[in-house]
């Protein structure tokens, strides 16, 4: 891979609009540029329709917040470097003292980068299409002899959980609870399986940076695409939020649990400002062994393909280890105007 991307033609049109009336106004200015609100209210997450993970979908409340209109972008996140001295994960040689068991000669500053194969391969081998690569960061997200210089706009990606914390506490921000990005996601439009509604690709129009073609070898670009895009490519969703769905997923502050709380049967019960799990009941099934613990991911990202993973949805999640950095990884923040309850569903 290169450090460039192919560039599409930027799609601006708004995208269809809530169907639940005007939304609530917001409480005043917004705390920060490019920052928009997302009204309060009660919605159903996630989905008995696709990935178990996914399921019950249950009613949760949320209190209306400000969020980032865009994913974190390079040049957001440079100026956080200069300023704040950050060194990133994929930055520090790994400790040995943390990975018993890992080889000497695998232990160095790195991060996990795509390489398309050239021919089909096996979908239950992961390792065909994923390198833990040396020197690749978020200077260089697609391995040393790349740059980010023209991809200004495009979303940081080869961020750790912890680097993203950090850039939200310097930015005087947070990172939202899954309850609210997947709020934030919907855009309004309650039930649908996309951000948009119902059709993964209306009247032929691609709403979202993803894969077209047999994943992992061959992409037909359909979207414009074959890596990350800017952040302004694709339609904004009913609340004005871009990339919502597809580009690189986003990490959240909620430590993973394989399934959803059932619904409640009262009304009244409903869950409001709900967390994850508590930190050591978060891990993957799939992995029992050395349960590092996981935070959930969601949004999908431009990897995501109908044929391997169906995750360009606001339901969708993934449970992704604290101390992994990716080439298909990013965050945006939010601003509360109240704090969320600490309640483990």
């Amino acid at each position: 891979m290169t450090d460039t991307a192919a560039r599409g033609p930027a799609v601006l049109e708004p995208a269809p609009q809530p169907e639940l009336g005007s939304p609530i106004s917001p409480p005043g200015p917004a705390p920060f540029p490019d920052m928009v609100w997302v009204p309060g209210g009660t919605y159903r997450m996630g989905s008995d329709h696709h990935y178990p993970e996914e399921a019950p979908a249950h009613r949760v409340t949320v209190d209306g917040f400000w969020m980032d209109r865009y994913p974190v972008m390079n040049e957001s996140f440079a100026r956080f470097v200069e300023e704040a001295g950050h060194v990133t994960f994929a930055e520090v040689p790994p400790n040995a003292a943390d990975y018993p068991g890992a080889r000497a000669d695998m232990l160095y500053a790195g991060s996990l980068v795509f390489r398309k194969p050239l021919v089909r391969v096996s979908l239950r081998d992961a390792s065909r299409w994923w390198t833990f690569m040396r020197g690749a960061q978020w200077r260089h997200p697609y391995g040393p002899q790349s740059t980010i210089r023209g991809l200004e706009r495009y979303p940081v990606v080869h961020v750790a959980y912890r680097d993203a914390e950090a850039f939200a506490t310097w930015a005087g921000k947070e990172l939202p609870t899954e309850a609210e990005w997947e709020r934030a996601a919907r855009g309004g439009l309650d039930g649908a399986a996309y951000a948009w509604g119902d059709e993964l690709t209306p009247h032929g129009r691609h709403m979202a940076n993803t894969w077209q073609g047999e994943f992992p070898w061959k992409n037909a670009r359909a979207d414009g695409f074959d890596g990350t895009s800017p952040v302004d490519a694709f339609a904004p969703n009913g609340y004005g939020l871009y990339d919502m769905i597809g580009n690189v997923w986003e990490w959240t502050s909620d430590w993973y649990r394989p399934q959803h709380p059932a619904e409640r049967e009262k009304a009244c019960c409903i869950p409001t400002n709900p967390r994850g799990a508590r930190e050591e009941r978060s891990y993957d099934p799939c992995q029992p062994e050395g349960r590092i613990p996981r935070k959930v991911l969601k949004g999908g990202s431009h990897l995501c393909a109908p044929n391997y993973c169906r995750r360009y949805r606001p339901a969708a999640r993934f449970p992704e280890p604290i101390d992994t950095s990716t080439c298909h990884v990013g965050f945006r923040c939010i601003v509360r105007t109240s704090g969320p309850d600490s309640v483990d569903q």
